[in-house]
């Protein structure tokens, strides 16, 4: 079979992206993704009436990329309150964003978590993250996050109380061997915008996506077993033609398709294939303990738990009336399910006393490949190269940064790769 259209191979947000770029250019396009609907790492379950995202995750609505393409209204965000609650010592403390949050700021100064020294380097880190462009932050010299907040002159109680919880969350890398550029970008997102869930669930960020293209250009359930610069075959033996090939999957998915295809082991080798694991365990409760729409983190660096949140709390039709929807997420995943369950619901009847010994449990993710892992020199190039000169084209989070923004943009990029031609 011949076509005249790119053939992109993944239905995530780069390949989404890549398709919506490439149609705004009135090129003709068939997009093939493996799995019942579009999204990749960013799907959204219905139990029992509960949204439950395959992982906790938030939007932040001061992404660059998605202002660009997405309908924020559509989408009804619903934000968190700027900073966390941190447990630390047997209590609950609050944390707040003192530009977005002024009256909680002097309770933030005088907590436990962090010197006042610490509050006043939030300030000037916070300062120096909005200078300039976002390409000027990634060009800031790369180090690992916990090196860069040790040498902008953090105490160990604030890195151990809240940034390695908070940080540590975002990254899935408790160690915080993250790049110091990746940092930097986050700290200016969160710093310029809101973290906050869609009404619908966070796949309903690709849903949207893909509502833009027409139908007959998504192909569900078509994994594709090789590729080649203009041509993929499916696993079903069908072989299909077209302009151009871009791969637009996880990075070891890329490198698989790879070895079968023109690229040279050095190309191969360019492709992040490591990742961050996650697991995210939900509970239905009769009632939130906390009445905040908040991020709860374990300051105390005791437990599997790293942070807790829940979701219904931050808008309500994460679950049915009267319900609660609590998420839990743990970094990485347990060689002992059953065991990881019991430590969890223990340190959440410590946290919120006997009332957690009722939460039932909804579902368990655990997800082997939740990010790709950019430590140090991973985005010493900010923006690696998208066409590889076998011909293909490749997009994925993997070839920008490990977010939702890194996503959106590196799709834009492949597609724009295409439109300038071969070089």
């Amino acid at each position: 079979m011949a076509t005249d259209g790119v053939l992109i191979v993944g239905g995530g947000l780069a390949g989404l992206c890549c398709a919506v770029r490439l149609q705004q250019a009135g090129v003709p396009f068939q997009l093939f993704e493996s799995a019942d609907a579009v999204g990749g790492r960013i799907r959204t379950d219905m139990v029992d009436g509960f949204r439950l995202d395959r992982g906790f995750q938030v939007f932040l609505d001061s992404y660059p990329e998605a202002r660009e393409l997405l309908d924020y209204e559509a989408l009804r965000l619903k934000p968190f309150l700027p900073g966390a609650l941190v447990r630390y010592g047997g209590r609950f403390h609050t944390l707040a964003d003192p530009w977005r949050r002024p009256g909680k700021a002097i309770g933030s100064v005088f907590s436990p978590i962090g010197t006042f020294s610490d509050k006043l380097r939030i300030a000037s880190f916070r300062s120096s993250t909005l200078r300039g462009s976002l390409d000027d932050q990634f060009a800031a010299p790369e180090t690992t996050s916990l090196e860069s907040l040790q040498q902008h002159g953090f105490s160990a109680s604030i890195i151990e109380r809240f940034f390695r919880p908070f940080l540590g969350g975002i990254f899935l890398d408790p160690e915080l061997r993250t790049s110091s550029r990746m940092l930097r970008f986050v700290f200016r997102m969160f710093s310029t915008g809101n973290a906050t869930l869609p009404a619908d669930g966070m796949e309903a960020i690709p849903r949207q996506l893909a509502a833009k293209l027409p139908a007959t250009s998504i192909r569900l359930r078509n994994r594709v077993a090789k590729v080649e610069p203009r041509a993929i075959t499916l696993a079903s033996g069908e072989r299909i033609e077209g302009r151009q090939t871009v791969l637009a999957v996880e990075g070891s998915a890329v490198r698989e398709l790879l070895a079968d295809a023109a690229a040279t082991p050095e190309e191969r080798a360019t492709v992040a294939e490591a990742g961050q694991s996650v697991t995210c365990i939900y509970f239905s409760a009769s009632s939130a303990p906390v009445a905040e729409p908040v991020l709860i983190l374990n300051g105390d660096g005791e437990g599997p738990v790293n942070n807790v949140c829940f979701p219904t709390v931050v808008t309500p039709t994460y679950g049915p009336a009267g319900k609660t929807l609590v998420s839990v997420t743990v970094l990485g995943t347990a060689a002992d399910p059953q065991r990881l369950l019991a430590d969890v619901r223990r340190q959440l009847e410590q946290w919120f006393g006997s009332e957690a010994a009722a939460w039932s449990i909804l579902r368990v993710y655990t997800i082997p490949f939740a990010l790709p892992r950019q430590f140090p020199p991973a985005l010493s190039t900010p923006r690696r190269a998208v066409r590889l000169a076998s011909g293909l084209i490749v997009c994925g989070d993997h070839r920008d940064n490990a977010s939702i923004n890194g996503a959106m943009v590196s799709g834009r990029r492949a597609a724009e790769a295409f439109l300038e031609g071969p070089r």
